[in-house]
């Protein structure tokens, strides 16, 4: 099943269970439509967040909001159908819950060279990702490869860490070199995907993701990690 944005920003939330791994808090929820059979959903309510020193507070449920944004925007499936909306708690982001495929050793598929894997490698650094665990990223039953957990990113300071360094300094592929070379030329006007995001993050921030993209497409290659911090995110799983 794939939600429209319209279907979870409609439904009622019904609170059945918590993730009790996440470090913020997150609900499972069944969101009830005009259909007979309710859906799966994740709920991440402003006040279940923990306080991080390095992002402004009660801001990473709304980050989740404009990872999802982004991926549109690029007409990337990447980030599961996701929006920011009042639930039982208050306000939050909610996104549709991914029935993974059992069948897929997860250690093997983000040690492989999946093409999907690479343009996640490319979108985290588009959104400054810093913590892009295997665990991040879940294969569903029809093959498609989402990423999940999106709270801290669009720093304005460089913070990608992920366990997807299998590219770094190989040149990006000229189909996700073309669809960020569309996606920039869409910043000279009044996208509604702009707006949106402006309603999710603070204009530095904002600035400092147009620059990414320039300085992604105009490199043309994988960014190589930093050597001021680590790299990857611990546990990597």
């Amino acid at each position: 099943m794939t939600l429209t944005r319209a279907d979870l920003a409609a439904g009622e939330l019904e609170v059945i269970g918590q993730l009790v791994d996440a470090s913020n808090g997150s609900l499972l929820c069944r969101l009830h439509r005009d259909t007979p059979d309710p859906a799966e959903v994740i709920y991440k309510p402003r006040v279940g967040e923990r306080p991080l020193w390095d992002f402004p507070e009660g801001t990473l449920s709304q980050r989740e909001v404009a990872a999802r944004v982004v991926a549109d925007a690029l007409n990337w499936t990447i980030v599961p159908p996701t929006v920011w909306r009042e639930g039982p708690y208050g306000p939050g982001m909610v996104q549709e819950w991914i029935t993974t495929d059992a069948t897929i050793d997860l250690v093997s598929l983000v040690q492989s060279d999946h093409p999907a894997l690479r343009r996640i490698a490319v979108f985290d650094a588009l959104i400054n990702n810093a913590d892009r665990k295997g665990g991040h990223l879940l294969p569903d039953l029809d093959g498609i490869i989402w990423g999940i957990d999106h709270g801290v990113t669009f720093a304005v300071d460089d913070k990608l860490r992920t366990v997807l360094w299998h590219w770094r300094g190989q040149p990006i592929p000229n189909d996700l070199l073309s669809d960020i070379g569309s996606w920039l030329t869409g910043w000279q006007g009044e996208e509604e995907w702009l707006t949106e995001l402006s309603s999710l993050l603070a204009a530095d921030e904002i600035k400092a993701l147009h620059e990414r993209a320039q300085q992604l497409s105009e490199a043309g290659t994988h960014p190589f990690p930093s050597p001021d911090w680590p790299a990857i995110p611990w546990p990597p799983f």
